[in-house]
């Protein structure tokens, strides 16, 4: 899997232009990088437990350097991953570090609360930028993560149909991601309801039931 996510790219660049002068990796480099990743891992997966430690770490690694752009960096890659899973909480964590934040990190905000300006474009990660001109291209996007943020930002602005949501469902699916594949057959159960779809509407109930938690209850959203 591509790890082309916006912290952990960033973050990792940090890191390769300690390289690229020849200087030696910084330790808080390769353990933020690597906390990131489990973080999200776990987040999509529906670990809450690690999820919650690994960015913990994440932060306080990044922390120490006293750059409010790394911080903020961490902050976004956790409400890119909860906005992928359809968890539209406020990203207060990055408004707290927002006035610190660089113009790119300030635009992706924007964008993952679904309120991109046309300057925001160009300052957007490369996959997003169709999406944020009010196009699509969702199918298009290689990222399995980047696509599902660039599907929920969609349906944030209400412009999700019932094929993309099959896409989101499918994506999700594919890589396993069980908390924002419960978040997306949830959407897709409540279209085929209000289409009244009643066979489709069961057959995404049983698949809601059958990636239910482990405690054995139905999956209900």
């Amino acid at each position: 899997m591509k790890r082309r996510w916006f912290a952990i790219a960033v973050i990792a660049a940090c890191a390769l232009s300690a390289c690229a002068g020849g200087q030696k990796v910084p330790d808080w480099s390769v353990n933020a990088v690597g906390h990131v990743e489990r973080f999200a891992a776990a987040y999509l997966r529906g670990d809450s437990r690690v999820a919650g430690r690994e960015f913990h770490l994440a932060r306080a690694e990044t922390a120490r350097t006293g750059r409010p752009d790394l911080v903020a960096r961490v902050e976004l890659n956790r409400c890119a991953v909860q906005v992928a899973s359809l968890d539209f909480v406020p990203c207060s964590g990055f408004d707290a570090v927002a006035v610190d934040a660089t113009q790119a990190e300030r635009a992706y905000a924007r964008y993952l609360a679904g309120q991109a300006r046309a300057a925001d474009v160009a300052l957007l990660p490369a996959q997003h930028r169709a999406v944020a001109m009010g196009g699509g291209g969702v199918a298009g996007i290689d990222d399995p993560l980047a696509r599902l943020i660039s599907a929920a930002v969609m349906l944030r602005q209400q412009h999700a149909d019932p094929a993309l949501v099959a896409l989101a469902v499918d994506t999700a699916s594919g890589q396993g991601w069980r908390r924002p594949l419960l978040a997306w057959l949830g959407v897709q159960r409540q279209l085929a309801e209000a289409r009244g779809d009643a066979a489709e509407a069961a057959r995404v109930q049983r698949r809601l039931d059958l990636v239910a938690p482990a405690d054995g209850q139905p999956a209900r959203h």
